[in-house]
C-alpha cells in the first residue's frame, strides 16, 4: 500500500514522469506563460494534492495535461530532486512510464517534444529538473 503525502507550509511535493516511447524518446513540455519559470522545459506532472499518493497524483496529472491514462502499477519510481522554491522546499519525485493508453496530446503547455535523452541536456529546464536528467541517464544505460 502506498502512503499518502501531505503538503505542508515547509514542503511542496511534486511528481513528474519520464514518458518513454518505443523509440526511446522522452517527452518534455514547456511551462506556460503566467506560471513560475514560464518557457522552461520540464517533465510532465504536477503537485500532489492532499490525500493523494504520488502515483495517484501523477496518473491524474498525466490525464489532465496529456489526455492519457496510466495504471499506477506501470509507474516505476526512478529518482528525486530537492530544491528551495518560494520560501518552501520542493521535493520532485520522478517516475519512469513506458506504458499508457490514449494518444498523447498537448492539452496545457505551449509546446512539447519527444527527444532522445542526450538532447535533454541542451534544454533550459527548472533547477529541480536538471539533476533528474543526469540520474535518468544513469538509470537508462
Amino acid at each position: 500500500m502506498q502512503k499518502k503525502l501531505e503538503n505542508n507550509p515547509t514542503f511542496l511535493f511534486v511528481v513528474a514522469a519520464a514518458l518513454i516511447d518505443l523509440q526511446g524518446h522522452i517527452l518534455v513540455q514547456q511551462r506556460p506563460e503566467g506560471k513560475n519559470m514560464a518557457g522552461l522545459w520540464e517533465f510532465p506532472g504536477g503537485k500532489v494534492e492532499a490525500g493523494e499518493s504520488p502515483a495517484t497524483a501523477l496518473a491524474r496529472e498525466l490525464k489532465e495535461e496529456l489526455g492519457v491514462s496510466v495504471v499506477e502499477g506501470d509507474l516505476t519510481p526512478a529518482t528525486f530532486a530537492s530544491e528551495p522554491l518560494d520560501g518552501r522546499h520542493l521535493i520532485l519525485l520522478l517516475y519512469i512510464c513506458k506504458k499508457w493508453s490514449g494518444k498523447v496530446q498537448n492539452l496545457e503547455s505551449p509546446d512539447m517534444a519527444w527527444l532522445p535523452l542526450e538532447d535533454l541536456y541542451d534544454l533550459a529546464m527548472p533547477p529541480a529538473d536538471v539533476p533528474l536528467v543526469e540520474q535518468l541517464s544513469k538509470l537508462l544505460r
